[in-house]
């Protein structure tokens, strides 16, 4: 995400909303009870006036070229 809000310090605040359901099978958390509240966009825009766009933007990308385990000494 690229923070384009201009907004500067800290904030608390509780959002509201009902997290995406993934099926992970049958041993996998059960479905959340409360599915009245907004989806996790909505949420945003509603109870906080923030807006999620799609756009392109630099981003910082960390190659690794090999794996090894420590040596001993």
């Amino acid at each position: 995400m690229i923070d384009k809000t201009g907004l500067t310090g800290s904030y608390n605040f509780e959002l509201k909303w009902t997290p995406d359901i993934i099926s992970s099978g049958p041993d996998g958390p059960p479905p959340p009870s409360d599915t009245d509240r907004p989806s996790l966009f909505t949420a945003l825009s509603d109870q906080l006036g923030l807006k999620l766009e799609s756009a392109k933007g630099p981003v910082e990308v960390w190659v690794i070229d090999g794996v090894a385990r420590p040596s001993l000494n």
